[in-house]
């Protein structure tokens, strides 16, 4: 399957560079032919040809048939292994599968689990596969289907298990695999994966999240690479800066897979304050066991209260908003970053509502030039990340930005900007240069083109009439 994806992929990618003009003009789909998907969902196929056909502006519908199928045409590897559903979904062109990026290379999909019994499937199978990531090394970030495959990053320390593709510690990562399970469980009512394995792999979040609070000075985690990458791995041999154990937790490594300044993440802890609060009604509605239920609420009121104390701060311009990281000590880093968690994707995420005073603060100021990450250039302006240098604009920002945002006038903004900058491939990429589209960064990133079809669907829905422009 790996190498059917791969051969995908160089072809779409050289199709993109040496079509002519005219031929791109003529927006014919970019997906693979159907014997060759991966996986195919009869429910998603309906509600593209529903919404291809509303959206008059010919070429953002090709990037919604191109873009919103894109995790299930390439990277999913379904079976079942001993009587259970197993999902294993690839970030795109790395080979191997992230915790964070899984969840939201499918969440576009949850909403048509009930319709198509082949998808409800599938994401059941994502949660036991989930679950046996955990299991098997809650700190580790990418894993891989083989356990006899060997990572590029095998010198990294200390020595990755067998599964293991990459052992950055990073808080969404667990807090990505409660989103899934709490909203197939929301939307399905189906509390069958609930079991004992997923129970002991709850429980060792919790345990880890407890444990890189770090209120004894210490963790069991360490991680050092041989890079010239600054960001690549933690200062102090592995364990980053000091903190002072307030009550948040520490989080080596960003969304970004970039090493975090201070070890306190905010938009990450106040994630795992989410997801320890859904634990909490699972525990207490559906697993009766309201011993467990009171230790993960607890927990998340403890480090909602810190964030909140040691998180937040008053801005010259802009009032009190989130920091982006703490120590404790009451240092902080103000900025944001295009992955999610941020903090623009507090909103999204369902940990505010839109209009929530503090958020709308910070969001005011992340959208500013008082943002060091908020670039605007001669295409388009919108978050970077010093994942991809000072230059170069996210298309997951733009997405985001739209997602969060309550303004038409905005939302089209950031429509318009996508349309201008997907460099004629008729898919997102990871990054753009700000000047210049056609420099950019992954041609295969299935999360930014799911991302970028969740749009689509939300605008449709909250929006209609601004997919009937037939030039936005």
């Amino acid at each position: 399957m790996v190498t059917r994806i791969m051969q995908f992929s160089i072809i779409a990618f050289l199709m993109s560079i040496l079509m002519p003009l005219g031929t791109i003009q003529a927006f014919e789909s970019k997906r693979p032919p159907a014997d060759e998907r991966t996986f195919v969902s009869e429910a998603v196929d309906k509600k593209i040809e529903e919404i291809k056909d509303f959206i008059k502006d010919p070429e953002v519908a090709w990037m919604f048939e191109n873009c919103y199928p894109n995790t299930l045409d390439t990277t999913v590897d379904y079976e079942v292994i001993d009587g259970k559903p197993d999902t294993f979904i690839i970030t795109g062109d790395i080979d191997a599968m992230w915790l964070r990026d899984s969840t939201c290379q499918v969440w576009p999909y949850m909403p048509l689990v009930d319709q198509d019994p082949k998808l409800r499937k599938m994401i059941e199978g994502l949660i036991n596969r989930q679950v046996k990531c955990v299991l098997l090394d809650p700190y580790a970030n990418a894993f891989f289907k083989d356990l006899t495959r060997e990572s590029e990053w095998n010198e990294d320390k200390p020595e990755l298990k067998p599964g293991v593709h990459e052992r950055k510690w990073e808080i969404d990562s667990l807090c990505y695999v409660v989103r899934l399970a709490n909203e197939y469980y929301q939307i399905t009512g189906d509390a069958s994966v609930f079991n004992e394995n997923w129970d002991k792999a709850m429980r060792l979040i919790v345990k880890t999240f407890k444990t890189e609070q770090r209120k004894d000075g210490t963790t069991p985690y360490r991680f050092i690479r041989s890079t010239s990458r600054m960001t690549d791995s933690p200062v102090f041999q592995g364990t980053g800066r000091p903190i002072k154990p307030v009550g948040m937790i520490c989080s080596m490594f960003r969304p970004s897979d970039d090493a975090t300044v201070l070890p306190f993440l905010i938009p990450s802890n106040l994630f795992a304050v989410q997801s320890l609060r859904q634990l909490a009604d699972i525990y207490t509605n559906e697993l009766d066991d309201p011993a467990f239920a009171k230790e993960c609420t607890q927990l998340a009121d403890e480090v909602h209260d810190a964030v909140m104390k040691w998180g937040t701060a008053e801005h010259l311009k802009f009032g009190r908003i989130y920091a982006y990281e703490a120590d404790g000590f009451g240092n902080m880093l103000f900025m944001d970053d295009a992955n999610v968690p941020s903090l623009i994707s507090l909103s999204y995420l369902g940990f505010h509502q839109r209009g929530d005073a503090i958020y709308e603060r910070t969001r005011n100021y992340l959208v500013s030039d008082y943002n060091p990450w908020y670039f605007k250039g001669e295409a388009a302006e919108g978050y970077g990340s010093p994942h991809t240098g000072k230059e170069s604009i996210w298309p997951m920002g733009i997405i985001l930005r739209a997602l969060t945002s309550n303004d038409k006038q905005e939302i089209a903004k950031c429509l318009h900007m996508l349309k201008t900058t997907h460099a004629g491939t008729g898919f997102m990429h990871e990054s753009f240069n700000k000047d210049n589209p056609s420099n950019y960064s992954r041609s295969w990133f299935a999360w930014a083109n799911t991302l970028f079809g969740e749009l689509i669907m939300e605008v449709y829905q909250d929006y209609p009439e601004l997919l009937q422009q037939s030039d936005m």
